[in-house]
């Protein structure tokens, strides 16, 4: 039995093969993790279609595969000889590493069931000590790659991530310390005095002649190039793609969210009590179905092939989350249907699956609108790049504690701003200013996402 490259849907064509997870020869069962594949959004794992044994691995690591190409063979007989491999292109091959653990999905919230615990989306992340690590180094593929071209032991590279992880600064990091160059050296500066000379008018001090100026050593200026390649180069095509598209505008509002501050704190014990850590995305989640159901438009896509806007009539929410591979969006399927705790376990769970590079193709798949957040990182404002085919995408800065006039008196809220980019082919700014004020609305009373007002 042949098995081809699965169509992966939403306009990609192709995925690169980062890591066969068997081997020629291997005994597999069905639905076991059979290869790592990087599309334009992240690192997905493609289960085994059946059981048996697998003949042949046609497409090696590295190499890219479009759908419908043979990606490997399987049969009940005793395989034949492996065909000669072709030439590696790097000087050394690291050995398959065994897949890793899928995260178990939470059950729903409503049940009461033990979930694991989510980092916090806003002011409470704390980054994870490093940890010491013993045998083969953590990394993830793209930084062993880079390694692998530099020529580099990973073993000499200290990992800042979780449980020793090597993340791609590290590298960076360790190669730039490697190639540092002697500190400058100031040359010695001669104080000069000159003479005064007398002249027949009052005697006048001769002017100071500037210092000579420093040397520098000479030397050559390190450079590096790294190809531009895997879930970076579909990250640069996406973008390019979107900005050449869309007719981006930005909208921008300040938002109150110290009644949701509290809210959101005193609900935190009864969502630990559920295994759930609440973070503020839910809340906001809520407040934008409830936006889009009054201004569809903005939940919708362009088909630019057919000139149709496409208005969804489901709410699929996609949130961008940062890997060391680059920027991931994951998404939270049917969210008008769920309460906000169980929209929080979904977004733990595919969160860690997108860190951990054990996201299912599903998840990737099917949004409808974007949020994107960097909590404590979250800065001022920015002007996001609309996730194409979307119409619409909102970014969620930082909560900070700043003075404000509320009734002629200056108080001390928890203010963040809003922005929200937009394609002008479709929503006008009258629309996407309105819908930004019904969010902001929302998210500023918070007891009327409750009440569904």
């Amino acid at each position: 039995m042949e098995f081809k490259m699965p169509d992966i849907g939403e306009g990609v064509m192709e995925g690169e093969i980062v890591k066969w997870l068997v081997k020629e020869g291997d005994t597999v069962a069905e639905d076991q993790p059979l290869v790592e594949v990087m599309t334009d959004k992240a690192t997905v794992v493609i289960p085994c279609p059946t059981g048996g044994r697998v003949q042949r691995i046609f497409v090696p690591e590295g190499q890219t595969a479009r759908v419908g190409a043979v990606l490997v063979s399987f049969g009940s007989e005793a395989p034949a000889a492996p065909a000669p491999a072709p030439p590696a292109p790097e000087a050394r091959r690291e050995a398959p590493a065994p897949p890793r653990p899928e995260p178990a999905r939470p059950e729903p919230a409503r049940v009461g069931a033990s979930r694991p615990l989510a980092a916090d989306n806003g002011r409470h992340a704390t980054a994870p000590a490093p940890q010491a690590r013993t045998g083969r180094p953590l990394a993830a593929p793209a930084t062993r790659r880079l390694a692998r071209e530099a020529g580099l032991d990973l073993a000499e590279v200290r990992g800042t991530g979780p449980s020793g992880r090597i993340t791609r600064e590290d590298l960076l990091a360790h190669l730039d310390g490697r190639a540092h160059q002697p500190s400058l050296r100031e040359a010695p500066i001669a104080a000069q005095v000159p003479q005064q000379e007398a002249a027949p008018a009052a005697p006048r001090p001769a002017a100071t002649p500037p210092p000579p100026r420093p040397s520098f050593p000479a030397g050559p200026r390190p450079e590096q190039r790294i190809p531009l390649r895997g879930l970076r180069k579909r990250i640069a095509e996406k973008m390019r793609t979107s900005v050449d598209t869309a007719a981006h505008f930005t909208y921008v509002e300040e938002c109150d969210m110290t009644e949701l501050v509290k809210l959101r704190d005193s609900a935190e014990d009864l969502a630990k009590a559920r295994g759930v850590k609440l973070s503020y995305l839910p809340f906001i989640i809520k407040a934008i179905i409830a936006g889009l159901k009054e201004y569809p438009y903005l939940n919708a896509t362009l088909d630019d092939a057919t000139q149709e806007i496409v208005l969804k009539g489901y709410y699929n929410i996609g949130i961008g989350a940062a890997t060391d591979e680059g920027l991931t969006v994951f998404v939270v399927k049917d969210c008008d249907r769920k309460s906000m705790l169980d929209i929080a376990a979904d977004i733990q769970y595919l969160g860690e699956a997108a860190r951990t590079g054990t996201l299912k193709i599903d998840d990737l798949q099917g949004g409808t609108f974007t949020i994107t957040s960097l909590g404590a990182l979250g800065g001022i404002l920015a002007t996001p790049v609309i996730n194409h085919p979307e119409v619409a995408i909102l970014g969620v800065h930082k909560i900070r504690k700043r003075p404000v006039v509320r009734d002629d008196q200056i108080v001390v809220r928890d203010i963040c701003y809003l922005s929200i980019s937009l394609d002008h082919r479709v929503i006008d700014g009258h629309v996407g200013a309105q819908f930004m004020q019904r969010v902001v609305q929302l998210l500023e009373d918070p007891w009327l996402l409750m009440l569904g007002a």
